[in-house]
């Protein structure tokens, strides 16, 4: 019993350190082409808590992010963030067709559970997801009027 606990230990260890090798989980920062233009330092202080690590150019890969094969649904996280919204590609249209930003942090569904689980300064009192809330109705405004006639969409257009 012993030698297969012994044998079962080893190739498990094996594979898991296989699947260490396996670039899959990488995550990559473009540079930043112009933050988001945040209303105030603690808006801009709050979403870098908790929104930029998917919502940017600007994540920050800890040493638990990098082990597979969790690190390949960070990068999974981090990709499909980026192509709803990212704050450090504000001189563009941003990707998504999404109308209130605001609504997934006003409803509690963002930052995700899974991620304030291991990312506890990302948690929002009441009061931060207030002015975090407000700070992002404010760029959703500017949004709109900023990416008129450059493929961006008003509420009011068809």
């Amino acid at each position: 019993m012993r030698k297969w606990l012994v044998r079962v230990l080893v190739v498990g260890g094996l594979g898991f350190l296989a699947l260490q090798l396996v670039p899959l989980g990488r995550i990559d920062n473009p540079p930043v082409t112009q933050d988001a233009p945040w209303p105030s330092e603690q808006a801009r202080s709050l979403a870098v808590a908790a929104c930029y690590d998917c919502h940017s150019n600007e994540t920050d890969v800890r040493w638990f992010d990098r082990i597979a094969p969790g690190s390949w649904l960070v990068k999974q996280h981090v990709d499909e963030g980026r192509s709803i919204l990212n704050f450090s590609t504000w001189d563009r249209p941003q990707p998504s067709d999404e109308d209130d930003w605001h609504d997934a942090v006003e409803h509690g569904d963002m930052p995700l559970p899974s991620y304030t689980l291991l990312h506890p300064n990302a948690r929002l009192s009441d009061a931060e997801r207030e002015v975090l809330v407000g700070a992002l109705r404010q760029l959703e405004g500017d949004d709109r009027g900023r990416n008129r006639g450059r493929g961006g969409r008003d509420d009011d257009e068809g």
